[in-house]
């Protein structure tokens, strides 16, 4: 046994040494899915090696279609499982998680659960590269690997695994798998680039972005187009009834009556053309008919007994009752308490202030919205702090502690009901919004371009500093 051990762990050296390529991440985010790699696995730097041969052991043991090749970035020292599998098994893939393919018109035509043996009846069975779209392989390969279960005692370091736990989503929860994400075709991207992003008043290419995509974002982006579409109608029809307006009260209350009267209309009709639309579209992608989904894993962080449902009669994790609820009478009530009297106390601070600047007549007019604005980068501020505190919350006494409503708009409450000041409402609310778009393009835009390009710096400060060296000797 002693020989065995030291003959695997040479092996897992050479294995490693040989996968170790030197790879950006952007080369990593460029790579051909449908050639080499459906799905990436990056792990942290401070992984070892003995975490990877057991990660890799366990997923070549307990899914064997899987094809797994090892990279590894040499200066940020980062490791990344490429993973992919062959026509054959994605077949049994798709047949196992009851994937919906088209069936071929001489065989009745629509959608239903693939079948090994009856292959045959599918549309395009017959090429490889056709029958399959990338998000479907992808959807197999992460179904895989979200069904890989850990045994009784199993152990990794400091992690002790319960029987029959999702493996993967667990070890992301602790932080040693950093990713798991699909990798995006090229040549694809850019079709959609032309014929989707930026054509001009032309319809959405749904078909192809269901393909690449999936139905669910699909049908997002169609119900998006079908919406912006039919608000075309209420714009006309408003902007009709503004022009005809007249000064008088009378004129404005009969238009205003028309308009909220067609709102009516107009909001009924949408709703119904969109169920109709929709199910054309569902019936389309072959998800119409879909069987409702089973019960959702728990979440990596729950822990508990085993027990037999209820209800369900299935194995189950089960946290008792009263544990429950003295966290959340003892620690989850008090913390909430405490956030929102500090948001009740700042916010009337921000109000005096306003009107302490208010009174001062030599002070310039903008400045009396400073407060405000202070206002309302106290509120973003919070709702971060209090997203991190909720979650812990959650995570530490299974109860869910939704307080951000509040942050969000105790202050609008308060100037509209208590003070009932419309103008300081009006001021608030769109102060409140303009600093919320602001902060969520600078999150979604400005932030990870700016971190992107600090890693790729981080990445090539090596090869600068080795042929500055290189030209000095």
């Amino acid at each position: 046994p002693e020989g065995e051990a030291k003959a695997d762990k040479l092996f897992g050296k050479r294995l490693l040494q040989a996968g170790r390529h030197i790879l950006s991440h952007k080369s990593w985010m460029k790579t051909v899915p449908t050639e080499n790699c459906d799905v990436l696995m990056t792990f942290a730097d401070t992984t070892d090696d003995h975490t990877l041969l057991w990660l890799l052991n366990h997923i070549r043991l307990g899914i064997p279609e899987l094809i797994i090749q090892i990279r590894h970035h040499k200066h940020t020292r980062v490791y990344a499982f490429f993973i992919t599998a062959t026509f054959e098994n994605l077949l049994r893939g798709a047949e196992e998680m009851g994937l919906r393919k088209g069936v071929k018109p001489e065989f009745g035509g629509g959608a239903r659960s693939f079948s090994c043996e009856e292959d045959y009846i599918y549309e395009n069975i017959e090429s490889e590269l056709c029958f399959f779209t990338s998000q479907e392989r992808q959807s197999i390969i992460k179904y895989w690997l979200d069904n890989l279960r850990a045994k009784q005692g199993e152990v990794l370091h400091n992690i002790n695994f319960l029987e029959g736990q999702p493996i993967i989503p667990e070890l992301k929860a602790r932080g040693v798998i950093q990713q798991v994400f699909p990798l995006h075709e090229q040549r694809i991207l850019n079709q959609l680039m032309k014929s989707w992003v930026q054509a001009v008043c032309e319809k959405q290419p749904l078909d192809d972005i269901c393909d690449y995509f999936g139905v669910k974002i699909a049908m997002y982006f169609a119900w998006l187009g079908f919406y912006t579409t039919s608000m075309l109608y209420p714009a006309v029809i408003g902007f009709v009834l503004w022009m005809l307006t007249e000064s008088d009260q009378t004129s404005r209350d009969i238009c205003c009556v028309v308009f909220a009267l067609f709102n009516v209309v107009w909001a009924t009709l949408f709703l119904e053309r969109w169920k109709r639309r929709g199910a054309e579209l569902a019936y389309k992608w072959g998800t119409l008919d879909t069987p409702s989904k089973s019960l959702e894993e728990p979440r990596p962080q729950f822990r508990g007994v085993k027990r037999c449902s209820p209800i369900t009669g299935c194995e189950e994790f089960y946290y008792p009752a009263w544990r429950r609820r003295v966290f959340r009478w003892l620690v989850s009530l008090p913390i909430c308490i405490l956030c929102l009297c500090f948001v009740f106390l700042v916010m009337l601070i921000c109000f005096e202030l306003q009107e302490f600047v208010m009174g001062i007549k030599e002070m310039p007019r903008l400045a009396r919205f400073i407060p405000e604005i202070m206002l309302a980068i106290t509120v973003s501020a919070c709702d971060e702090v209090y997203r991190k505190i909720a979650c812990w919350l959650n995570d530490m006494g299974k109860s869910p502690a939704s307080f951000q409503f509040v942050n969000s708009y105790l202050s609008l409450f308060y100037i509209g009901f208590y003070l009932k000041d419309m103008e300081r409402l009006k001021e608030m609310l769109l102060l409140l919004s303009l600093l919320r778009s602001l902060q969520r393009q600078v999150r979604e835009n400005l932030l990870p371009y700016i971190l992107f390009k600090v890693q790729m710096i981080v990445v090539s400060v090596p090869w600068f500093f080795r042929a500055l060296l290189r030209s000095k000797v």
